[in-house]
């Protein structure tokens, strides 16, 4: 196995090169670092299987590559994942689910995170309140000083969030948090209400801290906007109503679900469409690096005469039976009979 790891974030993937010899056998599992040129190089290798986490345009190359031999691939793609939030809920309970989730021990720089709320119009306010409440006893007033907020990543990535935030159509919508600190890398934990759907920070994942809350008239009008959407890779509700769950669960198409809670997710763990394909975590994880391979071991006992040219009528209406499942023909088939004497 070769392991090559995100030279997005150079220190942990020094961190597991430098430890993974120490502990595991280096003549079975290697550690591969680099950027571009060492990843093509790996992908122009032939595998058994190829694992990979990340986006949906590199998730592509890696298809790419794999299709030249035919490789299987897991795929763990991310996606926008929708959290919707119906007006019945334990308010304060699902706020700080919602606020962990979110920004948590990342900042939402996870591939489950959520990426955008949808609720109801009159109930926006009191949610919208609730998490300001949590975000503030979370992080403090001033959250860029907080210990318990997390860097983003890199520059990079710091300056495409903030380009989601400073686009013409977004900048106003903005209705908590916003703070912004380059030379730390920090981003406060920041709400949007019903930022366009046309605006960047809703066409593209924000692994980020950034939370748009869009509303709608009727909670079930959420079915039909999250549809409209590339399939995330995990799909939130919250609420009490047994009858609202059923119809999320069944008009929504995601990899995964979650009642009343974010961040964590149930087995198989995977994607679906362009949040990706095949699953793992668990056994799943074991499932995925194996291939199942069916063996047949028959004794020289039990000819069928049916089986072999030249099919006569009686054979026929064997080998027919048999497809139609006849018991009768069946066992003339064990027996090897054409017919009965």
């Amino acid at each position: 196995m070769v392991l090559k790891p995100s030279e997005i974030a150079p220190a942990t993937s020094s961190l597991l090169a430098g430890l993974l010899p120490r502990y595991v056998d280096s003549s079975c599992i290697k550690v591969v670092e680099g950027g571009v040129a060492e990843t093509t190089a790996l992908l122009e290798q032939k595998w058994d299987k190829i694992f990979y986490t990340g986006n949906s345009k590199v998730g592509r190359i890696v298809l790419s590559f794999a299709a030249k031999h035919l490789t299987p691939v897991v795929l763990e793609l991310g996606g926008k994942c929708p959290v919707v939030v119906n007006s019945n809920v334990d308010l304060h309970v699902a706020a700080k689910r919602i606020a962990a989730g979110k920004w948590g021990c990342n900042n939402g720089q996870a591939c489950i995170s959520p990426d955008y709320i949808i609720t109801t119009k009159s109930f926006a306010p009191k949610l919208l309140d609730s998490l300001k409440k949590v975000l503030d006893k979370f992080y403090g007033k001033d959250p860029l000083r907080s210990e318990d907020l997390s860097r983003i990543v890199n520059s990079n990535h710091f300056n495409r969030l903030k380009a989601l935030m400073d686009e013409e159509m977004v900048s106003d919508k903005i209705v908590f948090g916003g703070q912004t600190d380059e030379q730390q890398l920090k981003i406060a934990p920041t709400l949007l209400l019903d930022a366009p759907l046309d605006s960047a920070v809703m066409k593209e994942e924000i692994f980020g801290p950034l939370l748009p809350i869009i509303t709608v008239d009727k909670i079930h009008e959420s079915f039909a906007l999250i549809n409209s959407m590339s399939k995330p890779l995990a799909a939130y509700l919250f609420s009490k109503d047994s009858k609202l769950k059923l119809q999320f669960e069944r008009r929504v198409s995601a990899g995964g679900m979650i009642f009343n809670d974010t961040g964590i997710h149930h087995l198989p763990f995977g994607g679906v469409g362009e949040s990706g394909m095949g699953a793992y975590h668990g056994t799943f994880s074991f499932d995925a690096f194996t291939h199942r391979k069916a063996v047949l071991d028959r004794s020289f006992l039990g000819e069928a005469k049916a089986r072999y040219p030249p099919y006569t009528r009686g054979k026929l209406k064997i080998l027919k039976g048999v497809l139609k499942g006849n018991p009768l023909a069946m066992l003339q088939a064990a027996l090897g009979c054409t017919g009965w004497a």
